[in-house]
């Protein structure tokens, strides 16, 4: 360490004599050096132990500090490139930037920059150097971390129909907990849009004094006022992306308090609610892009009629008051389907009319009643909210022929996990090539009372665009979706790759074929920094071992797994390579957890991070952790080796 630098930095601290633990903490966030509380109180102990002391002085001070920050594989990778061992000339840089980091195109000005930002020292950053210190700061830096900087910005082109996105989706947004006995609350929604999710849930029911209420019917969980639920997406919608947000009504209201619903859409969103095609066409080909609806709110609901006469409608608000029906009813459908749980998320009561009237307007009244199953009526649709319905129609899911023929671009299908599993297995073709052309939600199946999450991979792999998971579970599912979405900026849209998006496509999970981009890449797990202490230490020890995961096509699918170094948290060293032959990288995602070895048989998580392959920046990298709630781990972090090609 450059003696005058450092005496300069922290001699005021110790103006009045030595310093005790805290002091020693309070020093090291001054130099904003991350750290671990448990890693520094026992390096400090180490060193008041020696003397049986609880204070400090600067020899000390120091010393802690080069066991935090001077860590020996940044010394090696220094030395190698710098002439003395204590200074990297800026041509050195360029040629560390060039050999070890790929950035083919680092040039003079790209030394000058990186300098500028992370040398702390006046005099050798004025000489257009870099000591040992700042490149450090460098190498713990975003510039070198695993996922791609380019990546952390909107690349992709916004301009393709909304179906030819991976959409984030949340499945009853409103649960913070399980889907019996938990609180609805608010932050649901909150945490959901801070996170960049742009497809929300809202389970609606009838409330007290005509205003509906958000729960999960026919349970314990607490209900919150609709109004409520607005005002805070009016709040948040597009507080972490501006592309559009879309409400996805699970609708069990009765027309009247519908009505309510509508207005309440209305007044408090304003002009964010979409409630006519954009440019006013009718007559529609193909859904607009994410672009073209920026900071809008679409309305996802069952739609009665066409979008011509829901825009006639508009036009003469008067209708109404002229004795127009203000409800109508959507087609008749038999007892066993609204019981099978693929038509609504969840439990669904059943309405039963005293009749079996027909639809108005049905053209084949002649034909007979399909089964001699009861019939049952649906519930109406209050014009008032049918009428904000545009580009995405809720349609029933009658069969994958039954879509190509009949189905509008606007209309979407929700198809829950079991029976969209047996798509998957069964006909992965045609439920790709039904994805290419129209919006398919999937959401898990009813019986997940602590609100579990299936696995939202094996549905990417299929195209399917909004994959709902519940965001208040945490684990590796939504660790899965929360890699994926940290591409592009984390818009919460995502472009599929050219052969999801494809009509013609013949590419299958199973079989790839031509589609395949064969990708081998070579992983050196080299060490670990201040990684979280097992649960069971009394220090700052744990048994840390890595294991890598890749998520993709089945034949993708694969998990390798480093050593346990042994009681060592502050700074494991593995020194290993692991090396993987991708067939698919743009539907790939990597896994890296590191864990904690309790027994043979039994790990504790310790962090994770988790993103798609192409975002992978190749070179020396560190690779940031997670907690299992999602938050960063400021201080943790593994560094790594990446090469592909």
């Amino acid at each position: 360490i450059s003696p005058t630098w450092f005496w300069s930095l922290i001699q005021n601290d110790f103006n009045t004599g030595n310093i005790d633990l805290e002091g020693c903490m309070r020093l090291l966030e001054k130099m904003q050096i991350p750290f671990d509380e448990a890693h520094v109180t026992n390096i400090f102990k180490k060193t008041v132990d020696k003397r049986n002391g609880q204070i400090i002085s600067m020899e000390d001070f120091k010393a802690i500090y080069r066991t935090i920050v001077h860590r020996s594989e940044f010394q090696e990778l220094f030395r190698a490139y710098s002439p003395d061992g204590k200074i990297l000339p800026d041509s050195q840089l360029i040629k560390f930037l060039v050999k070890e980091q790929f950035c083919t195109e680092a040039t003079e000005t790209t030394a000058f920059e990186l300098i500028s930002k992370y040398e702390p020292i006046d005099e050798v950053r004025k000489k257009k150097q870099m000591s040992f210190e700042g490149f450090v700061r460098y190498m713990n830096s975003e510039e070198c971390s695993i996922f791609k900087s380019q990546h952390k910005t909107i690349y992709q082109d916004m301009n393709q129909p909304l179906c030819d996105y991976f959409i984030s989706s949340s499945h009853n947004t409103y649960l913070i907990a399980d889907q019996l006995m938990g609180p609805s609350h608010l932050w649901g929604y909150t945490s959901a849009l801070l996170k960049g999710c742009r497809c929300l849930e809202i389970d609606c029911w009838d409330g007290s004094n005509n205003e509906p209420i958000v729960y999960h019917g026919h349970t314990l969980t607490s209900k919150i006022p609709f109004r409520s639920v607005i005002h805070v997406i009016d709040k948040y919608a597009f507080m972490s992306s501006a592309y559009p947000l879309v409400l996805s009504l699970e609708n069990h209201c009765s027309p009247k308090q519908q009505e309510v619903m509508a207005e309440c859409l209305k007044s408090i969103l304003g002009d964010k609610l979409l409630t006519s095609p954009i440019g006013g066409e009718t007559e529609m080909t193909k859904l607009p892009s994410p672009e073209a609806l920026k900071f809008k709110v679409l309305i996802k609901n069952k739609k009665v009629g066409t979008l011509e006469e829901g825009m006639l409608r508009t036009d003469d608000e008067t209708g109404a008051e002229t004795g127009a029906e203000t409800l109508a009813e959507t087609e008749d459908v038999s007892e066993s389907d609204l019981l099978s749980d693929e038509e609504t998320d969840d439990t669904t009561p059943i309405y039963r009319s005293k009749s079996p009237s027909k639809r108005r307007g049905d053209r084949r009244t002649s034909s007979p009643p399909p089964s001699k199953k009861s019939k049952v009526k649906k519930p109406k649709v209050a014009i008032a909210l049918s009428d904000l319905v545009v580009y995405t129609k809720s349609s029933k899911f009658v069969s994958f022929e039954h879509s190509l023929e009949n189905q509008k671009c606007y209309e979407n299908n929700s198809i829950g996990e079991s029976k969209a599993r047996k798509f998957v297995k069964h006909s992965a073709k045609e439920f790709i090539s039904h994805t290419t052309r129209f919006i398919t939600r999937i959401y898990p199946r009813g019986r997940r009372m602590t609100s579990s999450n299936y696995n939202p991979q094996e549905f990417w792999n299929v195209g399917c665009q909004m994959v709902a998971l519940n965001f208040q579970t945490r684990g590796t599912q939504m660790e899965l979706q929360d890699g994926k979405f940290l591409d592009n900026g984390g818009c919460g849209y995502v472009l599929k790759p050219e052969f999801l998006r494809d009509r013609n496509t013949t590419f299958t999970p199973k079989n790839v074929g031509a589609y395949s981009k064969p990708m081998s890449l070579s992983i050196r797990l080299i060490s670990g920094h201040q990684l979280p202490p097992s649960s069971l230490s009394k220090t700052n020890k744990a048994d840390p071992l890595v294991q890598i995961e890749i998520y993709g096509v089945p034949e993708d699918q694969t998990k390798k797994k480093s050593s346990v170094v042994k009681s060592n948290a502050l700074c494991p060293k593995w020194n290993e390579t692991f090396s993987f032959n991708i067939q698919v990288p743009e539907l790939a995602m990597i896994r890296f957890c590191v864990e904690d070895e309790i027994s043979v048989v039994n790990n504790e998580f310790l962090g994770q991070y988790t993103l798609p392959v192409l975002s992978l920046n190749t070179g020396y990298r560190n690779i940031p952790l997670m907690t299992r709630e999602g938050i960063k781990i400021e201080s943790a972090s593994l560094f790594a080796h990446i090469w592909y090609y």
